[in-house]
């Protein structure tokens, strides 16, 4: 059966769609809709009406989220969610339209050139939503403590040891200040932080209650197993990259995170530079958090990672303590001679297989 190619460039308000038909060259506009679900159906409908045939939709990976995706699936109708940043433009191609993207998807993934990115289930999303709003009330609490700090410091007045602990907390509480807006100020200020604070805890409390029901709780699970991977670590792991089994190498997630290193090699030159930095920047910051946790012996875990271990399975096991002194081991080594950065990139790397590792010994529960 022929398969008809659409394109879709989405916006907020609008779809614009292109079809890319047998015989011609050329992908062709055919028309814009509303972005809304009954839209899409009449859409879906009148090309049925039109061709008669199989229908391919191709969208851009965007700030619209994967509900059209879902919605097409739905419907019986093929649907492709592409990479953005890997889809072919010509170097000089200096005009751009909705009507010429929706053009190059439908051309393109007749071609087959377009890369899927990976789209998870309802619940994986939303999963992946709770996780992500965890990080926006991090940066926000980070933010209301740096304005306290700035205040300090223009004030005159430094706290030369660790910040934000009991001591730093009671001195903060004891500034006096000589003129009333100042004080004001510092009031509004702190109050800032304790809402900030008690944001962060409500969504990690909610995390660890949503996981319990989630479909991916037992990777959450054992990913707890490595060391500086706790529970909000691993259920951002999980939640960013889902069933790890779909990698079929540690170096395919490697490069999917952005830790691989650049390459321009021709003949018989060869250059490799620093990380591509490419893929989810989320669980890549997540590792690299992890992976200066590798900066003291294997000794010295603690109580808590011990009793995480405790709950899993002997082959979960040695793989985090193979994991453990490995880590360990080369961050001592590299630390000798690289920079602090490039070690915690290094052991970021290789953490990343081994959480590739045990995403081959651990299935999410079936969904019911």
């Amino acid at each position: 059966m022929t398969i008809i190619n659409v394109g879709m460039d989405v916006h907020a308000r609008t779809i614009t769609v292109a079809v890319a038909e047998p015989g011609r060259e050329r992908a062709r506009p055919a028309g814009r809709i509303a972005t809304s679900g009954e839209a899409v159906d009449r859409l879906v409908e009148r090309l049925r009406a039109e061709h008669g045939e199989e229908l391919r939709f191709a969208q851009e990976a965007g700030p619209c989220g994967y509900w059209l995706h879902r919605q097409l699936e739905a419907r019986g109708v093929r649907s492709i969610v592409a990479a953005p940043t890997l889809i072919a433009r010509r170097p000089g191609e200096r005009v751009k339209t909705d009507e010429r993207d929706a053009c190059k998807l439908a051309e393109q993934d007749r071609a087959g050139g377009l890369v899927a990115v990976w789209v998870g289930d309802a619940a994986q999303e939303a999963m992946r939503d709770l996780v992500r709003a965890r990080g926006a009330a991090m940066r926000a609490l980070r933010r209301e403590k740096q304005q306290v700090a700035s205040f300090m410091l223009r004030q005159g007045r430094h706290w030369p040891r660790a910040t934000w602990t009991q001591a730093h907390r009671a001195w903060l509480a004891e500034q006096r200040f000589d003129a009333a807006a100042q004080s004001w100020v510092m009031e509004e200020m702190l109050a800032g932080v304790a809402l900030a604070e008690a944001r962060v805890a409500r969504v990690t409390s909610e995390i660890a209650a949503q996981v319990e029901g989630w479909a991916m709780a037992p990777v959450v699970a054992a990913l707890q197993s490595l060391r500086g991977i706790g529970l909000i670590n691993a259920a951002v792991l999980a939640a960013e990259l889902g069933d790890l089994r779909r990698f079929a190498t540690a170096r395919g997630v490697m490069a999917f995170l952005g830790l691989v290193a650049r390459e321009a090699s021709s003949g018989e030159r060869v250059w490799r530079g620093e990380l591509t930095k490419t893929g989810n920047r989320r669980a890549r910051t997540t590792l690299i958090e992890a992976a200066w946790c590798y900066r003291w012996p294997a000794s010295s875990s603690g109580v808590a990672l011990a009793r995480r271990r405790a709950a899993q399975p002997p082959a979960i096991n040695a793989i985090a303590v193979k994991a453990e002194q490995r880590l360990c081991q080369r961050f001592a080594r590299l630390a000798r001679r690289k920079k602090p950065g490039v070690a915690v990139a290094a052991v970021a790397r290789e953490l990343a297989g081994f959480v590739w590792a045990i995403g081959q010994l651990v299935a999410p529960t079936p969904a019911r």
